[in-house]
């Protein structure tokens, strides 16, 4: 049996879930499926999958060596389109994500730009608050929001975004505007959880790193619904610069406090290590890094030109 044959069998099995979605994707049968998976589990000597009657899971060994499986596979389809000079011409289906904010905001022009100029690929994006396995899920990149933990992922940084405080003019005029992080003791604090681990405001003055622990009338796990909130009077909101450049350039609502915010945090395009990075994820992380940053930096200009 050809051992990259049974590496996409595996894969399809990991990924559908299932013998007989995998023989399908395939093209095969299903006891043909099942056969090549039982041969592999021999030779590995160590169960891949979990059986039940309706689904199979991964192991621990499974998970672990459908990682390997899959870089293996991705070495083996760029390497052949090295040769035949496929990287001439970008093909296959690629899959990108990102948060779900910054994904609305700033992917789908990037994405349709690409996309007409490299007609034979195509794309998928998944919209996701959460940190992604990218081998583990099959992406082949992702914009992230912050440093990164996993040192075995290749990164391009395309700017950065600032945390800040934000209310409303109308909040504002009846209950006052701050002077100080400890004045946000006194206000109504809509947390967006996902800013505001603990509840505690970190910021940077000549002291150094400072917090404020705040106690929120309100937290949500959900940036548009916290920004919402904050437009309709309900209190002060934390956001990352770009979730709130519209309503802060249309006057809904005014940042606050801008001398104690965090430090910028990075934005970058991420993707796993490979000795030979496919072609497709190449080109668009080519077309995608000066876009993202112009556009990045057009939000950061006009943030920080607006005063409360």
């Amino acid at each position: 049996m050809d051992r990259f044959q049974e590496l996409k069998v595996f894969v399809a099995v990991a990924e559908t879930g299932g013998f007989a979605k995998a023989a399908e994707r395939l093209g095969s049968s299903p006891p043909a499926v099942t056969r090549i998976i039982a041969g592999l589990e021999q030779r590995l000597g160590t169960e891949l999958f979990a059986r039940t009657t309706r689904r199979v899971h991964l192991t621990e060994a499974g998970k672990l060596f459908l990682e390997r499986a899959r870089s293996l596979l991705s070495d083996l389809e760029s390497a052949e389109s090295e040769i035949t000079g496929e990287a001439r011409m970008p093909t296959g289906r690629l899959t990108i994500t990102a948060s779900v904010t910054l994904g609305r905001s700033m992917l789908p022009p990037v994405v349709m730009g690409f996309l007409i100029a490299h007609s034979r690929i195509t794309a998928k994006v998944l919209l996701l608050d959460r940190v992604v396995n990218l081998v583990e899920e099959g992406i082949d990149v992702a914009v992230r929001i912050g440093e990164l933990p996993d040192s075995s992922l290749i990164s391009r940084q395309v700017g950065d975004v600032r945390r800040i405080l934000v209310a409303s003019p109308g909040y504002l005029t009846q209950r006052g505007t701050p002077k100080a992080a400890a004045d946000l003791k006194l206000h109504s604090i809509i947390a967006f959880t996902g800013l505001m681990p603990n509840n505690e405001w970190t910021y940077v003055n000549e002291r150094g790193v400072s917090r404020v622990t705040l106690q929120p009338r309100f937290e949500i796990n959900d940036a548009t619904a916290a920004i919402a909130a904050a437009e309709a009077g309900g209190g002060i909101t934390n956001a990352l610069s770009y979730m709130v450049a519209k309503p802060l350039r249309e006057g809904r609502l005014v940042p606050v406090l801008m001398n104690v915010c965090p430090p910028p945090v990075p934005v970058q395009l991420v993707y796993p290590e490979s000795r030979l990075v496919a072609p497709k994820v190449r080109a668009f992380i080519d077309y995608a890094a000066p876009r993202l940053r112009a556009a990045l930096q057009e939000v950061g200009t006009k943030t920080t030109k607006i005063r409360p």
